[in-house]
This record gives C-alpha cells, structure tokens and sequence, in this order.
C-alpha cells in the first residue's frame, strides 16, 4: 500500500488503481448517499480533512443521463433492482429500490421533498425524550438542506395528463390534494424518469448538489472501495479498513485503510448494520438492525377511453395527506412506460393488448406510514438479508389504499383499473373493488415496492432503548457516528431524501465543532509543550 491516495483526481475510481492505500484524515466517511455527502460537504467547507469511501462506481452525469432506464436499473441499482424484504406471515414480498454508485440513492429517488411531519417529531420529543430531535432543532438544518437543493413546488403546468385526470376524481370525492415539492428547481422539462436518474439533468442528486463542493474544499472520494471494518484503538473508533474492487464482477481487488479519529457510516439502513455488527456493536442494547420501517407502497393503473400519454410531465407532482389518520398518504406517479408496461396484468395476447393500451392509461400511488416490523442481518454473501413482517394494520390500510385509489379512477371517468393484486381481473366498478379489499385475499399476492428504509440504528436518548445519541454517535464506541436513515426512530410517513439529509446536516455541524476544538486544545498542548523546552 502506497502513503497516499494514487490519483490526482478528486473522485478516484478504486477499480482503476494499481496499488492499495493507508491515509490519514479528520473523518472517514463510509458511504456517498444523502447522509454521507452532507456530512463530507460541510466538513470539508468547515476545514477538516475528509475522505470518503464509496462501495459503488463513480458515474459522471454527463454519462447517466443519457442512459435508459432498463440501463440504469442495471448499472446503479443495487442487486439490478431485485432486492427484497422478505415477507414474514401475512405479508408481501417487497421490492426495495436502493442505488450503489456515487451519490447513493439520491440519484434514483423521484425528488419529492418532504420535512418530517410535526407529529412525528411529537411524538419524538413527547413519548420517546428525544428534545434534540424536535421540529425547531431540526429547523435550521431543514433549510439549509432546501435551499442548497432548490427545492420548489412543482408547478401545475409540469403535472402529466395522468396526474390531471386523478386530480379530477379526487376534486369530484372532495379528496383535497396539494402540490408536491421537489429539488428540481425551475429546470424539470417533465420527462417522468427522475427514478432512473434525470435526463435533463435538473434533479439535485447529491453528486451534483453536495459532493462538488465537498471535492473543492479538500475532501477525497474513492468509489469501488468496500469498507469491511472499523478499526478500534484504545476504545474508539481510529479509522476503516476494506479492500477496492476489481473488474466487472467487482472481485475484491486491493487492500485499503483510512486512518482517522472520527468516522461516520453513512451505509444505509439495510447496510450500516453490517458494518457495525462486523465491529462488534449491537450486543448491549439488542437493537441494532431491528425496527427497519419500509413505507410498504401499493399503486393503480387506470385506463380511460381517450389518451392520456401519462409519461409527458413531472414524474410526481401532487400528494394527499387526506387520510393521514389512517396512515395512508396518496402520491401522484407516473413510471417509464416500459417499467409500467411490466406490471401490466395478463399473458399472451391479452397481455399485448393491455401494453398497447398504455397510452390510455393513468397511474397513482399510495405509501403506508408503517409500524415497522422490519429485521436486517448479514447474509453468507455481500448483501444483507432482510425480512419484514407486516403489521395487520398496516396490511389493512394497503388494502383501503387502493381501493380509494381505484375510487378516484372511476370518479373521473376510467372503464377499468388493474390494481396491485397479482393475477386479480381488472376491476370495472366500485362494487368490485370493494369486494376485493374485502376477499382478504393473501398478502403475497400484493404486488407491493419501498424505497424508504429507516430506522436499523435508532437514535435514543439511553443505550438500552437504541444504537446512537441524539448526535449520531454510537453508544458502544466513542467517535463512530451513523449518519443516514437508519438511525431515525420511527417510521416517519413521508419521503425521506431531505428528513436523512437535515439529520445528517445537523450531525456534521456538531462533529465540526468537536473536531475544530480538538485541533485547538492540541495546538494549544503543543505550544505549551515548546515554550517549555525554548524555557528549558
């Protein structure tokens, strides 16, 4: 292993290295997502020496943009878009969208922007003691999040035919809908896409929000690095060890450690406790990689008799917190036609006839404020195993979920809706549609996605109630810090891109502070050390 990073660039590519490395830093950051580009941002803009290991490959936009979808799953998802939680009793099989690359998920999400609701953080502060976490502590960093994001309200001339058309039943049921937010700006040309990464380039992914300027101010980012340990020294954390990886089949390749006092994983909720496990973290409280919420989302597709060419506008632009007491949030989406077309019901020539029809069709989606029922472990492979055990409740409220969808279709005009039931008829009436949420038919027959999971590595305020502080540092191990969804207490019911990013905002903030102390009692330590020996 050579002294130094073997590269001139900001944004390293592991895979491309001749030789192994063994650094030294103010903070290793593990992982490149929304948690980790924050905290190495303001970091870096703070003065400290930051270096940041990514597990997966660095694309430049300039590249991804041009992509198809089909590409991108391939290329930027993680397990090409086939993770899943595994569904425990009467519970789906849930298909789980994660990114690997530089940029994490960011680069996958939808954009939606949402602040964590103001009971959440209630009950945050009310029944779990966590005052740190309140909507007022969390205000500054919430707007320094926004605004470095350009978060704006999806204006009503962006919403697609599709998004229109539900907006028309929802008006006739007096279902009030308001429009959704997002860190496009004022650039979104409308391609409905932004899940496979924006083709405009409008979407604020964090690589191109965050991380230019974490490089500009220092920091070093290598991607294609697998960060498999922490190591420990004198009882704290002391830096992360791993190995780069290799080829197209990502064989481990060489060796790497990045040698530093504070470090912060920023893996995500199904892979930060992974990482911490390997440490040998978890044993006191018992809670790590438990209590992983997963926002179980269900959605429809309604055929009308004119066209609707769904895929011309915002991929999301209105939502509905009408049902919120029931733990049901109504979102409006609209996928890539072939991704939509996939899902279609029937086989054969049944089935071509329904993907002809695609352009008649309009969708919408609903996401479950879940009570969490969610366990991560390791695996004998690289990726973790996760099971999910769906409350009853919650398997309730999916179930009304797309019965009120198929309401608002009918409302506005739709001679048929397929809903998210596997192998169910299309249904053509609300009588049917009532009488299929009330079959009860078997979960896993659910067609059923999350994109959302949180909470493996809960913030409390005692250590036998959770993994980390109200700072983001582990209880077991001083200078180990978690700074990504996992360490959100609770299931939180809304889209989680900006509420992980404040978190983290707010961590890196406290962190800088410590750091820049430290550095001041030790030039203090050292001045006083040689006044005594010019003294001497």
């Amino acid at each position: 292993m050579t002294r130094d990073i073997p590269a001139a660039e900001a944004i390293v590519s592991g895979r491309a290295l001749a030789t192994g490395f063994d650094v030294e830093c103010d903070v290793a950051i593990v992982g490149s997502g929304a948690g980790g580009a924050v905290c190495a941002a303001l970091l870096a803009e703070a003065g400290h020496r930051v270096v940041v290991l990514e597990e997966g490959p660095h694309v430049r936009p300039d590249e991804y943009q041009t992509w198809t979808p089909s590409m991108s799953v391939r290329r930027l998802f993680r397990e090409a878009g086939l993770l899943t939680a595994m569904g425990v009793g009467d519970t789906p099989m849930i298909s789980i969208t994660l990114g690997r690359a530089v940029g994490g998920s960011s680069l996958l999400t939808g954009g939606v922007c949402f602040r964590i609701p103001s009971d959440v953080h209630h009950t945050w502060v009310r029944d779990l003691g966590l005052g740190e976490l309140s909507e007022a502590a969390l205000g500054p960093a919430y707007e320094e999040v926004e605004r470095r994001m350009r978060v704006r309200e999806v204006p009503p001339q962006m919403r697609s035919r599709s998004t229109e058309k539900f907006l028309q039943g929802a008006e006739a049921l007096g279902i009030e809908m308001r429009p959704i937010r997002r860190n496009t700006g004022l650039d979104c040309e409308g391609n409905a896409r932004c899940n496979f990464t924006c083709p405009a380039g409008a979407k604020r992914s964090v690589d191109v929000s965050y991380l230019p300027s974490a490089t500009a101010h220092g920091a070093r980012i290598v991607s294609d690095a697998l960060v498999t340990d922490v190591i420990v020294s004198n009882g704290r954390a002391a830096g992360v060890e791993g190995h780069l990886l290799g080829g197209d089949d990502a064989a481990r390749s060489h060796a790497f450690r990045v040698r530093a006092r504070h470090v912060i994983a920023a893996c995500g909720t199904l892979h930060t406790p992974l990482l911490l496990f390997r440490t040998g973290l978890g044993l006191r409280s018992g809670e790590l990689g438990n209590h992983v919420t997963l926002h179980p989302a269900v959605r429809v597709v309604a055929r009308f008799d004119e066209p609707i060419v769904g895929w011309d506008g915002a991929l999301q632009s209105v939502y509905s917190d009408q049902f919120h007491s029931d733990g049901i949030k109504l979102v409006g989406v609209y996928s890539a036609p072939n991704v939509l077309a996939a899902g279609m019901p029937g086989v054969g020539p049944e089935f071509r006839r329904r993907v002809r029809s695609l352009p008649y069709c309009a969708t919408f989606g609903a996401m479950i404020h879940d009570e969490g029922g969610g366990t991560v472990r390791a695996s004998p492979g690289r990726e973790p195993l996760l099971w999910y055990s769906m409350a009853p409740r919650d398997l309730s409220r999916l179930r009304k979920s797309m019965t009120i969808l198929a309401e608002m279709a009918f409302a506005a005009g739709a001679r048929e809706v397929y809903t998210s039931v596997l192998g169910a008829p299309p249904i053509t009436d609300m009588d049917k549609a009532r009488a299929l949420e009330r079959l009860n038919i078997d979960a896993r027959r659910i067609e059923c996605m999350a994109f959302h999971p949180l909470g493996s590595a809960r913030a409390a305020n005692d250590p036998r109630r959770g993994v980390v502080n109200q700072w983001g540092e582990t209880f077991e191990l001083p200078g180990l810090y978690v700074a990504d969804g996992s360490i959100l207490p609770t299931s939180i019911g809304v889209n989680s891109q900006v509420p992980i990013m404040s978190m983290a905002a707010r961590i890196a903030w406290k962190l800088g502070e410590r750091i820049a102390h430290e550095k001041a009692v030790a030039t203090r330590t050292r001045g006083r050390a040689l006044r005594r020996r010019v003294a001497d």
